[in-house]
């Protein structure tokens, strides 16, 4: 029986995968001269955002300030919030954040969110570090590239309780491209929008960051990008499979799971469903991957339910137990408290996601 101390459904992750995947990405992105500040969103645990600054890491992001306040709470202290932050309970907040740390940045791409932070900026007497974020195809947050973009960081000069330190994007169209050169493509073409803001804002010292672990991987290839902020590397997931930027033995965390039911040849159910899981889809159908078992699709989620189609002839056990590759592992870990740290199919250690469910 896999893990037979652990109770399911749980997380398992394998920490030399785990690592293997931080010191590659590290290395490529020492070889291009490019700083990494890996994105915490992925693993919401102070336990991995310390082996990625350990490996070389100059900091880390976060995708809220309740993810930002765990970190700090945990010693870490130059990290990025990759979100607008508005709002008096918010800023209050901020402030308090800001006299903790040494180093604190933060997105916008509205002078409403450049207004409210240069107010934070002037109680703590200290500017606050911006990036501008531009939308480079994900039509998410973001200004457009070009003349709006170059407007916008010409105009927060105005604002005496802010910095601009860099300019950012999230490559987020890449998850859905259909080869490498198409990635490539996008990477090039993403760097050419933000550099030619850089220049025309006659500011050689901007970073230009770029987050996604599609094209993290590419910064030798991409000259200009000065930071990365991969997230999901750490772990891999069916996704980046599905990208070809990883394969089963990359993918370093697991949902552990029990087989139920299987009542019918051609259907069991696992005790893993949307609850431990996550809903994201995936481009060629199903809930995750089967480890081992390619053939088996995670065809149906309930809350509690997790069903499995079977092709001819397999045959499962109830009570045996299955790992499961989820789609998207960022929500998927946000739905438990804890992982479970294994090497050499041992497990060694409980890891807190202290970072869950901080939404706020």
């Amino acid at each position: 029986m896999l893990y037979p101390e652990l109770d399911t459904p749980c997380l398992v992750v394998d920490l030399d995968v785990a690592e293997q995947n931080v010191r590659r990405m590290q290395a490529i992105a020492d070889k291009a001269g490019v700083k990494v500040r890996p994105h915490t969103k992925t693993h919401k645990s102070a336990y991995f955002a310390r082996m990625q600054l350990e490996v070389g890491a100059k900091g880390i992001t976060c995708a809220k300030l309740g993810e930002a306040e765990v970190m700090a709470a945990a010693g870490f202290d130059d990290i990025l919030i990759a979100y607008p932050l508005i709002g008096p309970l918010k800023l209050e907040r901020l402030v308090a954040l800001a006299r903790r740390v040494r180093r604190l940045i933060i997105s916008l791409d509205s002078y409403e969110v450049a207004e409210a932070l240069s107010i934070a900026g002037t109680a703590l007497e200290k500017p606050i570090e911006v990036y501008l974020e531009v939308d480079t195809g994900l039509h998410r947050v973001g200004r457009t590239p070009g003349d709006d973009a170059i407007a916008f960081g010409r105009g927060l000069d105005r604002f005496p309780g802010i910095r601009l330190a860099g300019i950012m994007s999230h490559a987020g169209p890449t998850w859905k491209a259909a080869s490498h050169d198409e990635i490539l493509a996008f990477a090039r073409q993403e760097i050419a929008m933000l550099t030619e803001i850089k220049d025309t804002l006659g500011r050689p010292d901007l970073e230009v960051s770029v987050g996604a672990t599609p094209t993290a991987h590419l910064v030798g290839e991409t000259p200009g990008v000065t930071e990365v902020r991969p997230g999901t590397y750490i772990f891999g997931d069916r996704n980046l499979m599905g990208l070809g930027l990883a394969g089963e033995a990359d993918c370093a965390v697991r949902v552990l799971t029990t087989v139920v039911s299987h009542a019918v040849p051609e259907r069991a159910v696992v005790d893993a469903g949307s609850k431990s899981l996550a809903m994201d889809p995936h481009r060629d159908g199903g809930h995750g991957h089967v480890v081992g078992r390619p053939l088996v699709k995670v065809a149906k989620l309930s809350e509690e339910h997790g069903v499995l189609e079977l092709p001819e002839g397999l045959t499962l056990q109830v009570g045996q137990r299955l790992e499961i590759i989820p789609n998207h592992v960022c929500p998927a870990i946000n739905l438990f408290d804890r992982m479970y740290g294994v090497r050499q199919s041992r497990v060694q250690c409980e890891i807190p996601i202290e970072g869950r469910g901080k939404n706020q």
